[in-house]
């Protein structure tokens, strides 16, 4: 039996904040969850602007408030989802308005370094996938490129039909360190599904980025917290 948690809601409410913040009643919860949900499947998945797509949205993040509601978006390539002078913005603004009823503030954030983003990394394995590339070539490039960009370590798991085989196998591979049990460690975790004509193949990545304390407190110093070594004492019979 797998024993595996989701890195992300095991530091949720520790060391990392939640992706929606807000309160409801128990009469609203559910609708204002669906919701959620629906605007980030609009913004990722936009039906006519396939730019969205590309810009490389990392993560939505939602807050409510009593008179709007207030949308994060994080982006790697802002310029594609702002437009020329914020035409797009104020545009996909508007639709969004249109789709939940509600007055929306939305505000697009950039990405910083988006090699070590673990979202990005496994949509983009995802679509070289679709577009009938090897899975282990792309697997060992996207560990090169982000082990060179700075991570501390990275992971990566295709499960599904491999290279158009009979039967589905899950490939695993890694570099670095990966302490997934370490809540101060700060892990990235990406999920993507990449469509093809055997079959649909499920794409994870874990990416160690470091520590929330800071790259000098990486784990417990070990000599400091050993015991200082004393000569036996020697009792005299």
């Amino acid at each position: 039996m797998g024993q595996k948690v989701n890195p992300v809601g095991f530091r949720t409410g520790i060391v990392m904040g939640w992706k929606s913040r807000w309160y409801a009643s128990k009469k609203e919860f559910s609708e204002l969850l669906v919701e959620d949900q629906k605007i980030r499947n609009f913004i990722k998945n936009h039906p006519t602007k396939a730019a969205y797509r590309e810009a490389g949205i990392d993560r939505i993040e939602v807050e409510r408030t009593r008179d709007e509601v207030r949308l994060f978006v994080y982006v790697a390539k802002p310029g594609l989802l702002i437009g020329k002078k914020g035409s797009e913005i104020e545009t996909l603004q508007d639709e969004l308005q249109n789709l939940i009823g509600r007055r929306v503030n939305l505000k697009v954030e950039e990405v910083h370094r988006p090699e070590i983003q673990g979202q990005l990394i496994a949509e983009d394995i995802a679509k070289q996938l679709a577009k009938r590339a090897s899975f282990r070539r792309t697997m060992k490039r996207s560990i090169e490129t982000t082990m060179g960009a700075g991570a501390k370590g990275i992971k990566i798991q295709l499960s599904g039909r491999l290279g158009g085989a009979e039967m589905a196998r899950c490939e695993k591979a890694n570099a670095g360190a990966l302490p997934l049990s370490t809540i101060q460690a700060k892990i990235s975790y990406g999920f993507a599904e990449a469509s093809t004509p055997q079959g649909n193949i499920g794409v994870q990545v874990w990416v160690n980025q470091g520590s929330y304390a800071g790259d000098n407190n990486d784990g417990a110093d070990a000599q400091a917290g050993q015991a200082p070594k004393k000569p036996k004492r020697t009792y005299k019979r």
